[in-house]
């Protein structure tokens, strides 16, 4: 095996990953893009709202251990086939007329679909690339999120505007039939299964009590968890505050969105590219993936903190872009560190597991944000405090996670430890 080569075909596969996780934000992102006109015509309160949204992530972390698990045993392209069928046909009852049961049903329907999707895309990806040559095809995949939703937020703001929130749902699912039967076609599984750490020494096979309970992997979760606490708002929050905290118009407001997703690819992709060069010169995984993603996580934690000290509404929006967009390198130092530690044969199941940990602060954020919301206005404070607040509790997870992470992410030695036996 020529460790400095890819497989002939691996980033062929890529590509049609980056698509797939392209379609998986967008489908997540359309509730918050549509939140406004979804409250109003179903008489849905704050807390309901994030109720909705927290909904989504009620069967995504165990949807995402038990496929974690299943691809350990079959082809991981026909996992990925299924998802993406899931997701197309939770979006098509959108079109009619619903109530809050049906919305809040298909949401945990398209969430359990969708949990599983990043750790079995990068798991796919991986049996195409050998250890070091894995960030940067770890950075293009997890970025066909931002730059999906960069791209889709206008369209759909305008289908909204110009027929209603309903089409918006159905032209996904439409779109997410079309990458079924592109998968179908050019799908294909890698067969790079050999894998060392750096001492040389293939990883034997580890209980899953020390895999899961190192100091390292604790430490993978908690960077991830406090990531994507602020990413979960950003998909649920983000249009609402900027309409109803901050008294944006529909149409700016859209345009405004984009911001955090337009800033993390280039933050992400060259962030991963950097960790790349950083292992090739010789640097260690312990600063070139470790203390740089929690690193970046400790300081969204920070700007999100300082967030309600802005004496602007522009200010508060450049804060809130730093706080989201620059955690965001963790989720894919989180995943390389995991795939370092774990052996291949348990390496799905890993990855799974982390990715449902760290997710695992969608179930709790928006219903967060959405009580504190509700209560300010209650309280006669108005929403945008509310929501300011909301940030602010973000901003705190996010801080105390990346500290967790700069003081225990030491990948290399504890891959070290596990190959030694």
């Amino acid at each position: 095996m020529n460790n400095n080569k890819p497989q002939p075909g691996g980033w062929t596969i890529v590509i049609l990953l980056f698509f797939f996780m392209l379609l998986n934000f967008v489908d997540k992102a359309i509730i918050g893009i549509a939140g406004v006109p979804i409250m109003k015509e179903l008489n849905l309160t704050p807390k309901e709202f994030g109720a909705v949204n927290s909904a989504f992530f009620a069967l995504f972390s165990i949807s995402a251990v038990v496929t974690g698990f299943l691809v350990n045993r079959i082809q991981s392209r026909w996992a990925l086939l299924v998802m993406a069928a899931i997701w197309a046909v939770t979006q098509f009852p959108m079109l009619g007329s619903i109530g809050f049961t049906t919305l809040l049903a298909c949401r945990v329907a398209l969430g359990a679909g969708e949990g599983p999707a990043y750790p079995v895309a990068l798991h796919a990806a991986y049996k195409w690339f050998p250890s070091n040559l894995r960030t940067l095809p770890t950075a293009i995949i997890s970025q066909g999120a931002a730059i999906g939703v960069v791209l889709a937020i206008p369209l759909l703001e305008w289908v909204i505007e110009e027929t209603s929130w309903h089409t918006a749902f159905a032209a996904l699912g439409a779109v997410g039939l079309v990458w079924v039967a592109a998968w179908a076609i050019l799908g294909r599984e890698g067969s790079l299964v050999v894998q060392e750490a750096e001492t040389g020494r293939a990883l034997p096979r580890i209980s899953y009590t020390r895999l899961i309970f190192n100091p390292t992997s604790l430490a993978i979760f908690a960077t991830g968890f406090g990531a994507y606490w602020g990413l979960s708002l950003l998909i649920a929050w983000f249009p609402p505050f900027l309409i109803q905290g901050l008294q944006f118009s529909p149409s700016a407001a859209s345009k405004i969105t984009t911001l955090p997703w337009a800033a993390s690819p280039f933050v992400v992709i060259t962030s991963g590219w950097l960790s790349q060069k950083m292992l090739a010169s010789g640097i260690t995984t312990r600063w070139a993936r470790g203390v740089f993603g929690a690193g970046c996580v400790t300081l969204g934690g920070i700007a999100l903190i300082l967030m309600p000290q802005m004496p602007s509404a522009n200010l508060q929006i450049a804060m809130m872009v730093i706080g989201i967009a620059l955690p965001a390198v963790v989720y894919v130092m989180g995943h390389a560190m995991m795939s370092e530690l774990a052996p291949v044969s348990q390496r799905g199941a890993m990855l799974a597991i982390n990715n449902a940990i760290a997710t695992s602060a969608g179930l709790v954020a928006p219903y967060v944000m959405g009580s504190v919301v509700q209560d300010s206005i209650a309280a006669g404070s108005g929403a945008a405090q509310g929501y300011i607040h909301g940030f602010f509790i973000c901003g705190v997870v996010c801080l105390a996670c990346g500290i967790f992470g700069l003081i225990f992410l030491r990948p290399n030695a504890q891959a070290a430890r596990f190959a030694a036996g």
